[in-house]
């Protein structure tokens, strides 16, 4: 019995990332966008945990990696496109630029999927990630409606074609870029090795608790910016 679950536990916990996924995009195309981005907020807390409990049990399996994969590509690469979609919709301007601008929204699955094979076959990225993974963009773009709901003067700035379509771009650049980002995984509690893992949790906690969704963007950029303050310490240090 206890073999059983120590093998299909961090299995259950990513097939309700990929419910949460699912869940979220019938409300995204119903217009709930609250209830979407919060799916994404979930599957976020799936995907941390499945991965958590597959180092703890020592579960590793192929088919696991593989239905991580395919969770990860309905929560955080459709159900973001889905959401930004609407966003779209939502922009006045929309009808007077192009109504099939809105589409440019589905690049964020596909670029989405190029990061995740690339993840997958990239054995760079064992200890740390090349490029933005596909949860911290999702969680980004899942910000936005919240903060639409809580501030009129930002709404009017993201529902804008124009400034949706730039995010886009920026964010699609991110996820196959080659940007070396550290991973959140605590291999050990040396300080000293894990400072700027410390520092961003720090931050974003005191950010998100004063600011609230509105730092999740701010907290993207902090992550991205300590990264490659990390990475060019440890260049530093190598000799040669």
């Amino acid at each position: 019995m206890k073999r059983r679950v120590r093998k299909h536990l961090p299995n259950t916990i990513t097939c309700a990332n990929l419910f949460s996924g699912c869940i979220g995009i019938v409300f995204a195309f119903q217009g709930n966008l609250l209830i979407a981005s919060y799916a994404i907020f979930l599957a976020a807390i799936f995907d941390f945990f499945d991965g958590f409990a597959s180092r703890v049990l020592n579960s590793y399996s192929f088919i696991g990696k593989d239905l991580d994969s395919l969770a990860d590509m309905v929560s955080f690469g459709f159900l973001p496109s889905a959401i930004l979609y609407e966003l779209f919709l939502k922009a006045p301007q929309i009808a007077h630029i192009s109504e099939y601008l809105c589409y440019l929204a589905f690049l964020i699955t596909v670029f989405s999927a190029l990061r995740l094979a690339k993840f997958n076959n990239d054995t760079r990225q064992s200890d740390s990630f090349i490029g933005l993974p596909t949860p911290a963009n999702a969680i980004f773009i899942a910000s936005l409606p919240l903060i639409i709901e809580q501030y009129e003067v930002l709404a009017r700035f993201i529902l804008n074609p124009y400034t949706l379509t730039v995010l886009i771009v920026i964010m699609c650049t991110l996820l196959v870029s080659e940007l070396p980002l550290m991973s959140l995984k605590f291999k050990n509690r040396d300080f000293n090795k894990n400072i700027f893992r410390y520092l961003l949790l720090m931050f974003s906690a005191i950010l998100i608790l004063f600011f609230k969704f509105v730092a999740v963007p701010v907290v993207i950029f902090m992550y991205i910016t300590l990264s490659l303050i990390q990475t060019k310490i440890t260049n530093d240090k190598v000799p040669g």
